[in-house]
C-alpha cells in the first residue's frame, strides 16, 4: 500500500499549452513564437515544485480516462508527484488550460476545467472515506487548496471534521475566483498565497500595495497572508506579529505563468526545513524571480 502522504495539493490537474511571442501583442495578430505543453494547473503546479525541493507531494485532482488523461497521469508521476488517489469517473474529458504570454506578461488565456467542476467533492472522496482520513481520524499534514475547486467544495473543507487537523495553503488561482475562498478566512491554520489584484476582490476595495493588502485580509480574519504584487514589494502579515516585507530584484520577465505556485512551494519547503518568517518570504522570492527569468523551453507533446 502507497504510504500516505505529508502533504497534498487539491485543485487543478490540466495540460498547460503556453505560446510565447518574443513582441507585444495586438487582438487578431500573428506571429512566430515558441509553443510548449506541460503538466499545469495550479495545485499541479505547486505539487511539481515541492517534488523538486525534495518532497514527497500527492495531488487529488479530477482526471478522465483519455489519451491525454493517462499521459497527463504519467508524466506527473515521473515528475515526482503521487497520483494514487485521484478521481477518473466523471463525464468530462481531461481539463486544458491555453495561454499566450507576450513581454508585458499574459495576454490572454482560457481554461477549460469542466472535468475538475462536474468532480466537485468526489475529489475529497479519500480523505473522507477512510482511505487517507476521515471524520473519526482526520488526516494530518499540509494541505495546498486551489481556489479553481467550486465554492461549495471550499466551503465544505472550511468546516470538514476530516480537514480538522490539516494546516492550509490557500491560492486564489485568480482574482474572479477570490471571493470563493471567504469560507476559509476563519480556519485557523490557513495561510493565504495571493496577488494584490486577489486581495482586492476578497477585501472588496481598492488596496495601496501589498502591506495594506495583507493587513485587510488579515483584518477580516485570516490568521496569516502572504501578497505578491508582481515587482513591488511581497509583505507577510500575521496574527500577532509585526508585517514583514521584502522587494524582488530589477529583472526581465520572460515568462509568468507558475510564478506565483513556484513562490508557494519555495515558501511551503523553506518553512518545513525550519526557516523564519523573514528566510521563507526571502527564498520564495528568489523562487519566483527565477521562474520569471528561465527561457521558455520548447517541449513534444506527449499527451
Amino acid at each position: 500500500m502507497t504510504e500516505k502522504p505529508g502533504i497534498i495539493c487539491v485543485g487543478a490537474m490540466l495540460w498547460d499549452v503556453i505560446g510565447h511571442s518574443p513582441v507585444r501583442l495586438k487582438p487578431g495578430e500573428d506571429v512566430a513564437g515558441l509553443i510548449h505543453q506541460r503538466p499545469g494547473g495550479v495545485a499541479l503546479n505547486v505539487a511539481v515544485a515541492l517534488a523538486r525541493h525534495g518532497l514527497a507531494p500527492a495531488i487529488l485532482s479530477a482526471v478522465a480516462r483519455d489519451g491525454p488523461g493517462e499521459g497527463l497521469i504519467t508524466e506527473t508521476h515521473r515528475l515526482g508527484v503521487a497520483t494514487d488517489w485521484l478521481w477518473r469517473d466523471g463525464p468530462k474529458p481531461t481539463d486544458l488550460y491555453m495561454a499566450i504570454e507576450t513581454p508585458d506578461g499574459l495576454f490572454a488565456a482560457i481554461a477549460d476545467a469542466h472535468g475538475l467542476e462536474a468532480a466537485g467533492t468526489a475529489i475529497l472522496s479519500p480523505l473522507e472515506n477512510g482511505t487517507l482520513g476521515s471524520s473519526v481520524v482526520p488526516w494530518e499534514g499540509t494541505l495546498v487548496v486551489d481556489g479553481n475547486l467550486t465554492q461549495d467544495t471550499l466551503a465544505i473543507m472550511a468546516e470538514a471534521p476530516f480537514l480538522s487537523r490539516a494546516f492550509l495553503r490557500i491560492v486564489p488561482a485568480s482574482p474572479d475566483k477570490a471571493e470563493r475562498l471567504v469560507p476559509l478566512l476563519n480556519h485557523p491554520n490557513a495561510i493565504f498565497h495571493i496577488n494584490l489584484a486577489e486581495a482586492e476582490a476578497l477585501a472588496g476595495r481598492p488596496l495601496d500595495g501589498a502591506i495594506e493588502a495583507a493587513e485587510a485580509i488579515a483584518a477580516l480574519g485570516a490568521a496569516r497572508v502572504l501578497v505578491t504584487d508582481g515587482p513591488r514589494s511581497a509583505a507577510e502579515a500575521a496574527r500577532g506579529l509585526p508585517t514583514i516585507i521584502q522587494t524582488p530584484p530589477c529583472v526581465e520577465a520572460r515568462h509568468v505563468t507558475g510564478a506565483g505556485d513556484a513562490f508557494l512551494a519555495t515558501h511551503l519547503a523553506a518553512e518545513l526545513a525550519g526557516a523564519s518568517r523573514e528566510q521563507a518570504l526571502d527564498q520564495a522570492i528568489q523562487a519566483a524571480t527565477k521562474h520569471i527569468t528561465a527561457h521558455p523551453v520548447t517541449r513534444k507533446d506527449i499527451a
